[in-house]
């Protein structure tokens, strides 16, 4: 038996708090690790234009886009893979991201959208095969908060580095991307041979969340439209979400700056707290045993975090609280309704209902339509609302988000309220 094999039948033979305690910080880092290959540009203001347009904006679009037709292909390819094939996907795919930000350092201006669209390209996948070894377990909640967590955290994280890099070390902004993701790369490996050696869910955690099943074209068209009055408002409120929250992430050095925000590692910590806002509420649907319960409570807190979104932006608005508080009370309603879709909402439905199927496919779907939000909330920023300041327009976006979420969040929770059978009985988690 190679240590592979040893890993996984060690855990094989500890309980849920072990297995938590090994999982969490293997698919954290792994995810974590490849922020560093997709955002550290971010950081970068990329003064001039290109074709007319804003040249950060260009650069951002173009990832995006790469990123989202990554998300359409993955609709397909993730739920199909299978798990042996899962840790040399991920080497591969971040490994080529990589590889692009070394050409967008080399490239011309004009080139460079280029370089961008093909780093965007093979990360969308990503996230579907960490997530993949984690789903349908007793624990998920926990598994999934703690993976969540990476995204929130790794964006501060590794903006402040590439700015560190640019402002301290003397790195140019066109090889900050490639030097930020160099970094992280010999730990993103490291992550991702502990993400292989997890074990497959047991009978209990079958018992528990139901059978996990790689999806073909007919099993993905029967779940969606099985419950598509519920699918339907939760993927079109997740365009609204992403939208915000990439143009939140991407511009948040602008934004920043018109607050009078000057310091570095003001982008980590204002995720920092984001995410331990969100990382203990997910962490406490895991005592939730009754599935339908759980959904239900899902939607609760998704919905608290539009209420948190609005009331904050309304305070800030009036002057009730500083620019870096609004800043963290905005990250934190925002991911309380953005995190629960990357892991534990479709988890608890496929749970409710009871059908073999991966959460992953709905992930894909929702991830797929969110950021062609993502292009167009920047297409109509430089066409039709470039007048505006990116704070004026941030905090338009934020209401619209907010106001859009709690009419989504209740219509999804009234349907599937009345969609689930009542549980006569919970299932345990122990």
């Amino acid at each position: 038996m190679n240590s592979r094999g040893h890993v996984t039948s060690w855990l094989e033979r500890r309980g849920q708090v072990a297995f938590a305690s090994y999982a969490i910080p293997a698919a954290f880092g792994a995810y974590f690790c490849m922020y560093a290959v997709r955002k550290p540009f971010a950081a970068g203001n990329y003064d001039g234009e290109l074709w007319g347009v804003d040249l950060k904006i260009i650069l951002v679009i173009s990832q995006v886009l790469g990123y989202a037709i990554s998300k359409f292909v993955g609709i397909k390819i993730v739920p199909e893979v299978s798990t042996g094939q899962r840790a040399a996907s991920l080497l591969a795919l971040v490994g080529l991201a990589e590889i692009a930000l070394v050409g967008f350092a080399l490239a011309p201006a004009s080139l460079k959208p280029v370089a961008m669209f093909c780093n965007g390209l093979p990360l969308g996948m990503v996230w579907g095969l960490v997530f993949s070894h984690l789903e349908g377990r007793r624990s998920s909640e926990i598994l999934g908060a703690g993976l969540s967590t990476s995204y929130i955290v790794a964006s501060g994280v590794v903006k402040t580095v590439g700015r560190a890099l640019t402002d301290n070390v003397g790195v140019s902004e066109a090889w900050m991307p490639a030097a930020t993701g160099a970094l992280f790369f010999p730990l993103f490996i490291l992550c991702v041979w502990l993400l292989s050696a997890l074990p497959a869910p047991n009978d209990a955690d079958i018992r528990a969340r139901t059978l996990r099943a790689p999806m073909n074209a007919d099993a993905r068209r029967s779940f969606f439209w099985s419950f598509a009055p519920g699918l339907i408002p939760l993927t079109a409120l997740y365009v609204f979400l992403t939208a915000f929250r990439d143009f939140r992430d991407n511009f948040q050095r602008q934004l920043f700056d018109e607050l009078g925000i000057r310091e570095a590692s003001a982008f980590a910590q204002t995720e920092a707290v984001s995410a331990f806002a969100v990382l203990v509420v997910l962490a406490a649907i895991y005592a939730i045993r009754g599935n339908r319960r759980a959904v239900l409570l899902i939607h609760g807190v998704m919905l608290a975090g539009m209420l948190l979104l609005l009331g904050s932006t309304l305070a800030w608005q009036r002057g009730a609280i500083s620019g870096i508080a609004w800043m963290s009370c905005v990250g934190g309603g925002l991911y309380l309704a953005y995190v629960p879709y990357g892991c534990v909402l479709f988890d608890r439905i496929i749970a409710a209902t009871q059908v073999v199927a991966t959460s992953v496919f709905m992930i894909y779907v929702t991830d797929a339509m969110g950021y062609l939000g993502s292009v167009g909330i920047l297409l109509y920023k430089n066409f039709f609302a470039s007048e505006r300041s990116w704070l004026e327009f941030y905090q338009d976006a934020a209401i619209a988000t907010s106001i859009a979420g709690i009419v989504g969040f209740l219509l999804s929770a009234l349907y599937f309220s009345r969609k689930i059978p009542r549980e006569k009985k919970a299932v345990s988690n122990d």
